[in-house]
């Protein structure tokens, strides 16, 4: 009897801190401390303490659910066991001095709706398993030393709302399957080294608010269905390699009214007409 209550004293403890996470969690949170060199961190963890004491750490119904540690000094690496966190919603290191490659092993936190990697010297490629985190919200890379291509399978993202892989070294094209995230609101992809033209399917982007090509290698023309987006009121496509004609009513939306590179590097602007005589000509 004695044994039974002091469980049920011990379970209503933990239950009441959410402190009592799993062994698994405990173990991943020193591995991710250790790895990016926690002895050297702002706001360190006290291991001899609750993790719910811990800076930056949110515990919930007993699991790790957010870690928000952004700019805290963090370096070395994000180490593979951070899949040992599987109920983590939040994973924010903005600001930082993270280096290394994004391990694979993220793509096992199936409940991640945030994740903010940027501002880091975060190298190598955006590990395809990215793309497995279907209640994904927010994701920002933007400020790292990435390359290779956007992950093809981008759009199987469909809650994606914000999408930041902007001052990278990014190649290739946009992925078909970019063009299919409805629900996409803020799509930065500026200063990268892309290419390829514009799909006419960008306007299937219907919730789209901030557009972000600036200072890439687009070519080809300019697709006047960006005007169908109602909701786009922030645009940034210049300095790329477009080509043909514009519309008056893009040309002001754009920050830098289309100006764009030719092939000898020279600055232009592309010529503007009238919006109706442009839609005709592209239907």
């Amino acid at each position: 009897m004695r044994f039974l209550i002091t469980f049920i004293l011990f379970a209503t403890f933990c239950n009441h801190a959410d402190a009592c996470i799993p062994k698994s969690e405990k173990e991943a949170l020193r591995q991710f401390y250790i790895s990016t060199e926690g002895h050297n961190w702002v706001n360190k963890w006290d291991f001899s303490k609750p993790e719910s004491t811990f800076y930056g750490v949110t515990i919930a119904n007993n699991h790790v659910v957010a870690i928000n540690l952004s700019d805290n000094n963090l370096a070395g690496s994000i180490p593979s066991e951070i899949a040992g966190l599987p109920q983590l919603r939040t994973f924010n290191v903005f600001k930082n001095q993270i280096s290394g490659k994004i391990p694979n092993t993220i793509g096992t936190l199936k409940k991640l709706q945030i994740l903010n990697l940027s501002f880091n010297k975060l190298e190598g490629f955006i590990p395809e398993s990215i793309t497995e985190l279907l209640e994904l919200k927010s994701f920002e890379l933007h400020m790292n030393q990435l390359v290779g291509e956007i992950p093809s399978r981008i759009g199987n993202l469909k809650k994606l709302q914000r999408l930041s892989l902007y001052n990278n070294t990014l190649r290739g094209t946009i992925p078909q399957s970019l063009y299919t995230l409805v629900n996409l609101r803020v799509l930065l992809l500026n200063s990268n080294k892309l290419e390829g033209p514009l799909s006419r399917e960008i306007s299937n982007l219907a919730s789209l608010e901030s557009l972000g090509l600036f200072e890439n290698n687009f070519s080809g023309q300019v697709p006047f269905d960006l005007e169908k987006i109602k909701t786009l009121t922030e645009m940034n496509i210049s300095y790329n390699k477009f080509n043909g004609i514009t519309t008056n009513k893009l040309a002001k939306k754009d920050a830098l009214n289309m100006t764009m590179i030719d092939e000898s590097g020279i600055a232009f602007s592309l010529p503007v007409i009238m919006n109706n005589t442009a839609i005709a000509v592209e239907e």
